[in-house]
């Protein structure tokens, strides 16, 4: 599976965005979908996840209430709404692809990802 990660860019503390991933390959809506980020200088840390069907979806506490992961399996494309941004939500965003029906916050449990897109949020 291969994945295109698009939609970063600099926003105002306090604004949205909303982070595309296209998805290709073989049967790509059978995988879990997810989202982590990258700050400078940090680790790559879990931000969200949905599975094949839609539901469950799960998040990190630093984002619940804020960001929406989303998936439409007819477009094969992941969408991640980013609202209330703050500066510390300034990372390198990527997506990535599991088989199974599991999310995992440990990101080495998933094989498949995208390029990463920059979402600098400004104060």
């Amino acid at each position: 599976v291969q994945l295109q990660a698009s939609g970063g860019g600099l926003v105002q503390a306090g604004g949205s965005l909303r982070l595309s991933c296209a998805v290709s390959g073989r049967t790509p809506t059978t995988y879990v979908m997810g989202w982590f980020r990258q700050a400078p200088g940090k680790e790559r840390d879990y931000v969200g996840a949905i599975s094949s069907g839609g539901e469950p979806r799960d998040y990190a506490d630093s984002v619940k209430g804020r960001f929406t992961v989303s998936r439409d399996n007819a477009k094969n494309t992941v969408y991640l709404q980013m609202n209330s941004l703050q500066p510390e939500d300034t990372a390198i965003y990527y997506c990535a692809a599991r088989a199974g029906s599991y999310s995992f916050t440990q990101d080495y449990k998933w094989p498949h990802w995208g390029q990463g897109t920059l979402v600098t949020v400004s104060s």
